[in-house]
């Protein structure tokens, strides 16, 4: 067996999605991502991120948001999955007022995660999250959904 095919053996594609709508709102996001596992209960990777998000409120808004992430996932026991992830998104949101924002955003996130089969599901919060400087979020603690082959 060479080294490359026993390399692949070890890695999980997969990544996370959201879709959301609202009466003034709507979200699209996709996070494509590959793990490698070193052992049964670590495992580690990086991950792409889009979100599209559709906000017609008081102001109406588009937001473009890309980047990618690095990311560790610990099983202390096969239904329970630690996770952290640093997360940097470039942001692009435009008002049909002219105010045009173009930004850089980090998010250092822990989480925790029950695991079944392929599928995660759970809660992370993000440490460095500022609630008067974030624009992707309106709360440190957010929803998590993953699936691995």
């Amino acid at each position: 067996m060479s080294n490359k095919s026993a390399f692949f053996e070890n890695v999980r594609f997969g990544g996370g999605f959201n879709i959301g709508v609202g009466s003034n709102y709507s979200t699209f996001s996709l996070s494509p991502s590959a793990i490698y596992d070193f052992s049964d209960k670590f495992g580690a990777g990086l991950s792409m991120t889009y979100v599209y998000v559709k906000n017609k409120s008081i102001q109406n808004s588009t937001t473009n948001l890309y980047g990618g992430s690095i990311l560790a996932l610990f099983k202390p026991v096969y239904y329970l999955q630690i996770s952290t992830e640093y997360e940097n998104l470039k942001i692009n949101q435009n008002y049909y007022s002219a105010n045009n924002i173009s930004q850089w955003q980090n998010a250092l996130y822990f989480g925790l995660e029950y695991v079944t089969g392929n599928i995660s599901m759970g809660l992370r919060y993000d440490v460095l999250f500022d609630k008067v400087k974030s624009i992707t979020s309106s709360s440190a603690l957010n929803p998590v959904f993953r699936i691995y082959f």
